[in-house]
This record gives C-alpha cells, sequence and structure tokens, in this order.
C-alpha cells in the first residue's frame, strides 16, 4: 500500500526520497502515531516533506490517493454506511439531503422558527420538525439541513447554519509562534519599502567604496540618511467557525507579519466585517471597536490584509440582519466596500485550498467585493498578494 503511496508523490513532482520513506516506515513500526488517517496525514508530511512550499501538491497527492484507495475498499468490502454512523451525527445520502428543502430565505426560517419555540413543549431528537438533534428539522444541532439555525451543541460538519445561537468562545491568534521555515516572512517582506530620511548620519559602504576608487585610493567617506521601513498594515483577522480549521497557519502568518511590520495594526472580526470589530476575542462583546472608527483612525495609505476564509452563508454578505451571531443593520458588502474605498491598496488572503472555492458561494461574492483580489494563503498566493499591495 505504501509503495503505491510513495510513488504517487513522486508523480507528484514531490522531491520525496527513499531514506525518507523508510523514516516513516521505521516511525510506523515504532508506533508513534494511533490508528487514524489524520494522524498518518502528519506523520507522513512531517518525515517526507523538506519544505513548507510543496505542502500544496503534498495536500493534493495525498486526498487523490486515499480517495482512489476508499473508493477500492468500499468496492471490497461493501461495508454499510449504518455501521460507521454516530447516534448524533447522521450521514445522510444524497437522496435525503435532495428531499430536505430550504424554508424560502433568512426571514422565512426565523418566522417558523418563533412559532416552533411557541408551541413545543419537549426535547425531540431525530426528527424533521420541532428543535431537537440529530434529524433534518432547520433547528437545532447534530443533523443536516441546508438553510438552518443551529441551536446549542457542536457543529455536523456541513456549515449549512445561517444563524448560530450558541455563546461561542473564541481565542486570540498567537503572534509569538515559531515558523518552521523563512518562507513566509521572505514572501511578507517583498511588501517593504525603505526610505532614507533625516540627517546623513550612516555609513554608505558601496558609495565609499566606489569615491575612493575613483580619488585613486585615497579614502572619500560618505554618509547617506539611515533606513526606515516606511510600509503600513492594516490586518483584519476572521477568526471562529470555519476558520478554527486554519489556526495554525493563520498564526504562523500572523507571527511572520509582526516580525516583519514595524507598524502593523490589527483587528478581528467572523465570517464577515460589519459594524464593529474587536482586539482581544474573550472581550470581544465587552470591548468592541465600530468600524466607522477603524475608518476615520487610519490614513489611506496603510496596506489592508484581510484574512478569513470567506465561508458563510450568502446572506451574510448581501443582507442586513444576515450575520450568523446578531442582527446587522448594514450587509458585509457595504463595510467591505467602504473599507476598499478608504484603503485602495488591500487583499484577501484565504487559507482554504483555492480548488474548493468554486463550491462556496460566498467566496464568489467575496471576490466581486474586492474586484477578484483574493489570493490562497500559500507561498506563491502570499508573493502574488505582496506584488499587488505594492502596487
Amino acid at each position: 500500500m505504501l509503495i503505491d503511496f510513495f510513488y504517487t508523490l513522486r508523480a507528484a513532482q514531490l522531491p520525496v526520497s527513499v531514506k525518507e520513506y523508510l523514516t516513516l516506515l521505521e516511525a510506523l513500526k515504532a508506533g508513534v502515531i494511533p490508528p487514524s488517517l489524520d494522524a498518518f496525514y502528519y506523520l507522513a508530511r512531517l518525515t517526507l516533506v523538506k519544505d513548507e512550499q510543496y505542502f500544496d501538491k503534498f495536500d493534493q497527492a495525498f486526498g487523490a490517493y486515499f480517495e482512489q484507495f476508499e473508493r477500492q475498499t468500499e468496492q471490497a468490502f461493501a461495508i454499510p454506511d449504518d455501521w460507521l454512523k454516530k447516534k448524533l451525527q447522521r450521514d445522510f445520502t444524497a437522496a435525503e439531503k435532495a428531499q430536505i428543502e430550504a424554508l424560502g430565505g433568512l426571514d422565512a426560517l426565523l418566522e417558523q422558527l418563533r412559532q416552533r419555540m411557541a408551541e413545543q413543549k419537549e426535547r425531540h431528537e431525530g426528527g424533521n420538525k420541532w428543535i431537537g438533534t440529530g434529524g433534518t428539522s432547520p433547528f437545532g444541532h447534530g443533523g443536516y439541513h441546508p438553510e438552518g439555525i443551529r441551536i446549542g451543541g457542536e457543529s455536523a460538519g456541513h456549515r449549512t447554519a445561517l444563524k448560530v445561537w450558541q455563546a461561542r468562545a473564541y481565542r486570540d491568534y498567537d503572534d509569538q509562534i515559531e515558523i518552521g521555515t523563512r518562507n513566509l516572512k521572505v514572501a511578507l517582506r517583498r511588501l517593504r519599502r525603505f526610505a532614507r530620511e533625516g540627517a546623513a548620519e550612516e555609513l554608505d559602504l558601496p558609495g565609499t567604496i566606489r569615491s575612493t576608487a575613483a580619488n585613486a585610493g585615497w579614502l572619500d567617506l560618505k554618509m547617506v540618511p539611515e533606513r526606515h521601513n516606511k510600509v503600513k498594515v492594516l490586518m483584519l483577522l476572521d477568526v471562529g467557525g470555519s476558520m478554527d480549521d486554519h489556526i495554525k497557519r493563520t498564526e504562523e502568518l500572523f507571527s511572520a507579519a509582526r516580525a516583519e511590520f514595524k507598524h502593523l495594526e490589527f483587528y478581528y472580526f467572523h465570517n464577515c466585517v460589519y459594524d464593529f470589530l474587536w482586539k482581544h476575542n474573550r472581550r470581544r462583546h465587552a470591548e468592541r471597536t465600530p468600524t466607522w472608527d477603524v475608518l476615520h483612525r487610519y490614513s489611506a495609505d496603510y496596506r489592508l490584509i484581510f484574512v478569513g476564509d470567506a465561508t458563510m452563508s450568502p446572506y451574510e454578505v448581501l443582507q442586513p440582519g444576515g450575520s450568523v451571531e446578531y442582527n446587522n443593520a448594514e450587509a458585509g458588502a457595504v463595510w467591505l466596500r467602504r473599507l476598499t474605498s478608504q484603503f485602495p491598496h488591500y487583499v484577501w488572503l484565504n487559507p482554504e485550498p483555492e480548488r474548493l472555492w468554486e463550491y462556496r458561494q460566498s467566496v464568489a461574492l467575496i471576490r466581486d467585493v474586492l474586484s477578484q483580489r483574493m489570493y490562497p494563503l500559500t507561498l506563491a498566493g502570499l508573493e502574488s498578494a505582496m506584488r499587488m499591495l505594492s502596487q
């Protein structure tokens, strides 16, 4: 099995050596990971991938190989899906999902929720109407509905909720994460613009050498003003929800940005920017910063960087009251246009794999609002984004 996996990686033009492959086998033999595909993914990436720039290729090759292997396994053993279902996280078939129709929009959904709350008197599980768990009702958690409201509990992984009624706690991104390679910092460094300002107090070594040589060896010292990093960055970071899948990569980016940019300001938002932002996630309800203040506080020469997967309900971008957490007075698209109008140098960095963007309606909406200035959070994408910001 793993021989084929090795050749799959080589076919994807990954520089995987036989020695690294043997190291992977030794680690498996030593039992350093539990019998889990996720654990094997991280172990294989650790032992076989030399550089972070190959992560995307590795992810694609890994997914393609095990998807094919999974299909072969299903054909060979024909294990019924029912054996693998959890009690509250039902794995609905495509036919079942096709039978569950949306209720007709956000307003209709909220109206039906109010009716259910007034009528329901007891707990329900596995149904298709009342507020409960593990069913096909649009209200509750642990089941599936294409346009529902998740009330309490954890997500079943479908990410189709229009609103979430739950006190959710987010944590701040760590800006002290040590980067395994220098590639992110090097990519960000492309944005830095240095200018010489002030009094001539720094030795210009190349100029001194040229001038001394031109004077037949007589020393001729040349001085230049000290160099200053003038670039200013405003970073808006999506946090919580589907961004939990991208914490590590976002923390690495945030840490690299703190190291590279002397003038860096940052704020958090959830899913889309609305009328307020915050600095600390633990105090996000008590210490909010109006977005209007951010627009007026920072000058237009700031480079604006959004960081988020742009994965949400389309209502959150287009409709007032569409926020998953509260009734926003204006649509998210309105605030995005205000920000990009104030800060003409802007980009959106998306940690979600670019091959999945076409399946996210909200991604297409935000890309339209931002004039297609969305880039994947890969080394190549980051370099393209920095070139855009430098124009």
